[in-house]
């Protein structure tokens, strides 16, 4: 299995309806952390898959979107200042199907 990295996915969206898009979008692929933010575990794949759908439902000229990432997600460690509710890395999780 290729080793997955850690990426926080956060984006300004102009228009309402692209927001809910790209929202409902980001739901499959990671774990919503707060308005217009994602925190994903992704591998060279899922990477080129969420780039590429993106890419199909913002508007290059009006959005903006960045895609952090933070190292391999089974070993990294991010400094967080949290205020508030806590944050923990989003872990890899069986799925029983």
């Amino acid at each position: 299995m290729e080793e997955e990295r850690l990426f926080v996915v956060t984006y300004d969206i102009a228009d309402p309806r692209r927001w809910r898009r790209v929202y409902k979008f980001l739901l499959g692929y990671g774990e919503w952390l707060q308005l217009s933010v994602f925190q994903c575990r992704l591998d060279r794949r899922r990477l080129v898959q969420l780039e590429a759908g993106l890419r199909e439902r913002i508007h290059a000229r009006e959005d903006h979107l960045l895609l952090l990432d933070l190292g391999p997600a089974d070993r990294v460690h991010p400094r967080v200042r949290s205020l508030g509710k806590s944050f923990a890395p989003v872990r890899r999780e069986p799925v029983i199907v």
